[in-house]
This record gives structure tokens, C-alpha cells and sequence, in this order.
């Protein structure tokens, strides 16, 4: 006898449909300008991962998470002007981050909860999250992300240059799936706990072509057939209270990914672990990975830097306003010491012209 009771869903409050990722980008069309900026970046990595630009080191910097449209708009008009002065020695992409995991619960990160309030109005949250990569690609800063939900390179990533798997999903078989496909290099992060290994797995099985189920441009649920992503790389960001950034830790990570047969394998994160969560010793790291560099390590191919207009963090109380370009989530160095650094970095570069 059938019970008279639901089987399916119990725990489930509501199954709301998500605008089409078609949809979605015929409303927010990509521009010839914004398309031409993605082209030409991704390939610029390219060279730097396969050892074609051996002279600059690829610089990934912004905020720990964005939150509002327009500190992000004017960190992007901030960081372009350096980006354009410093082009010989460093190719500099914009953090742009929309998805944050979360080792309990805490806020999601604009897509999942653009109002700050736990309402989830993932659809105002995907668009925003468009909008905004369309007006800073606009603006000729190209951007970067973590690629946290499956579903969501569906919506975004035409206007995505570099992307990262975080260290919680590295060891995900759906985000290694999910990475074999998307069209830009990926940086693989350790293990949370320091593991190298996870990431060097990783980036193994990223190489190799998949079969998946995801969703097409319509929303529709599709088999997803991969053939594998050629530009993959590792980013050290330290783990279990440990920093993996020094000279004999980054060259055991290069051993390890000796067999991958990329020239330039190692990005340094110099926040999280590797600054101790204290945002102000980022410089430190970025220092040391420019040390390294210099001195002949060439398998380091850059570094992320977590920056915002103002330094610090805030927390987010309902009712109380938010501070103007001061992070919600990880504490970040402000824009001023962001500048500074940037430009002491670079000016140890013997610059070469980049034609």
C-alpha cells in the first residue's frame, strides 16, 4: 500500500525556475569590445602558463568578494590606470568574485544573495553579477573569479579571462569535470589543510575530456562532453595555519607538477594561510614570491592579491549602513598600499617591451 504522504522533497520549502542562461544573455548581451578584451587575455595567459612570455608575472587582485556595484566600478577605474603602466611587467586581472564557500553557513556572495538579507534572489544576483563583469571588462580590465556553482559558467563565464577552483572544491570531481570544459585557464588551489596533492590531482584530471550532466544555454538539463583543458595551474595559498610559499615548498610543487608539461605552473596566493589571515603581511608574500622570481624561479607564473578601496573588513548588521569599499568577507589591503605595492613590485622587473 502506498502511504499517503510525499516522498520526494520533504525538505525542500520551494523549486523556483532560474531565467535561462540564453535569456539572461540576451538581455545582457556581450559587447565587441568586452569579447575582443577576453580573447586577448586568455591567450596572454596562455603564454605566460606555456613559457612563450617568460618576463611577466600574471597578477590577479581585488576585492575578497564583491558586494556592491559601485565599489566595484571604482576599484576597476583605480586599478586600470596601473594596469596600463605596468603592462610590460605584470598582467594584471581584477578579482572579480561572485560565489564564496563557506565552511558552515554565512553569506553566499552576490549570485546566491545580492540583498545582503538572506533573501537569495539568485535571479537579480545572476544578472548583477553580469552587469558587472560587463561594465569592468567595459572599462579594459579584464576579471577573474572562482567558479563555485556548477550552473553558473552558463551566465557568466564569455565575460571570465582566468578562473580559479577554490580549496574546498578541488577535490571536487563536479568542479574538475567543470573545468575540463570552461574556455580560460584554471588555477587549482591546495587543500585546505595544505594538501598539494588534491590540486595536483586536479589538474591531472582536469587535462582529460568528461561526460556530465549540466544544463545548456536554454536551462534545459543536458549531458555535458568535455575534451579537456590544456591550461591548467596550481595556486599555493597555504593550509592548516601553514604558509607554502617559500623557496622549498614552491620548488617541491614544481617537481610535482613536472609531468603536467607546463612551463610556468605556480601561482602564490598571498592571502589566506599564507599571510597568517592577517591581510596587512600580503605584502610580505608578494615580496618573497618577487624574490623568488628574480632570482630564477620561472615556474612561478604570479601571484593574487586580496584589495579593496579601503583596508580591513566589516561585518554586515541588518539596519546599519555598510562602509563604502571596505570588504564583507576576508579583511583586504586598501587601495593606496595596493598602489605602492603594485609599483615597488613591478619596478624590480627589468621591463622588456611587450609588442
Amino acid at each position: 500500500m502506498i502511504m499517503n504522504r510525499p516522498i520526494d522533497n520533504q525538505h525542500v520549502i520551494e523549486i523556483k525556475a532560474l531565467p535561462s542562461p540564453r535569456a539572461i544573455k540576451i538581455k545582457l548581451p556581450i559587447t565587441d569590445q568586452a569579447g575582443a578584451l577576453v580573447v586577448e587575455t586568455r591567450e596572454a595567459i596562455r603564454k605566460i602558463l606555456h613559457g612563450k612570455d617568460r618576463e611577466r608575472l600574471l597578477v590577479i587582485v581585488g576585492p575578497c568578494s564583491i558586494h556592491h556595484p559601485d565599489a566595484a566600478y571604482d576599484y576597476a577605474a583605480k586599478l586600470k590606470p596601473v594596469a596600463d603602466a605596468l603592462r610590460d611587467r605584470f598582467l594584471i586581472v581584477m578579482r572579480t568574485y561572485f560565489e564564496k564557500p563557506r565552511t558552515t553557513v554565512g553569506w553566499k556572495g552576490l549570485i546566491n544573495d545580492p540583498h545582503l538579507d538572506g533573501t537569495c534572489d539568485i535571479a537579480t544576483g545572476m544578472e548583477l553579477a553580469r552587469t558587472i563583469l560587463l561594465k569592468i571588462n567595459q572599462m579594459g580590465l579584464p576579471c577573474g573569479t572562482e567558479l563555485l556553482d556548477p550552473i553558473s559558467p552558463q551566465y557568466i563565464a564569455d565575460l571570465i579571462s582566468w578562473t580559479a577552483i577554490g580549496a574546498r572544491t578541488t577535490e571536487s570531481q563536479t568542479h574538475r569535470e567543470m573545468a575540463s570544459g570552461v574556455s580560460m585557464p584554471v588555477g587549482f588551489k591546495n587543500g585546505t589543510e595544505g594538501s598539494l596533492q588534491v590540486a595536483i590531482n586536479a589538474m591531472t584530471s582536469a587535462r582529460a575530456p568528461h561526460h556530465f550532466v549540466g544544463i545548456n544555454a536554454d536551462g534545459q538539463t543536458a549531458i555535458i562532453r568535455t575534451m579537456g583543458n590544456p591550461d591548467r595551474h596550481i595556486v599555493l595559498r597555504g593550509g592548516g595555519g601553514r604558509t607554502n610559499y617559500d623557496a622549498e615548498q614552491v620548488a617541491t610543487a614544481e617537481t610535482a607538477v613536472t609531468g603536467e608539461g607546463i612551463a610556468r605552473p605556480i601561482m602564490i596566493d598571498c592571502s589566506h594561510d599564507n599571510s597568517r589571515k592577517d591581510h596587512t603581511r600580503q605584502s610580505l608574500v608578494a615580496r618573497e614570491v618577487l624574490r623568488q622570481f628574480r632570482e630564477g624561479r620561472q615556474a612561478i607564473m604570479g601571484l593574487m592579491i586580496e584589495s579593496n578601496l579601503n583596508p580591513g573588513k566589516q561585518v554586515w548588521k541588518e539596519g546599519v549602513a555598510l562602509l563604502h569599499g571596505v570588504s564583507i568577507t576576508d579583511a583586504c589591503l586598501g587601495w593606496d598600499e595596493t598602489e605602492r605595492l603594485l609599483t615597488e613590485l613591478a619596478a624590480a622587473i627589468t621591463p622588456k617591451p611587450v609588442f
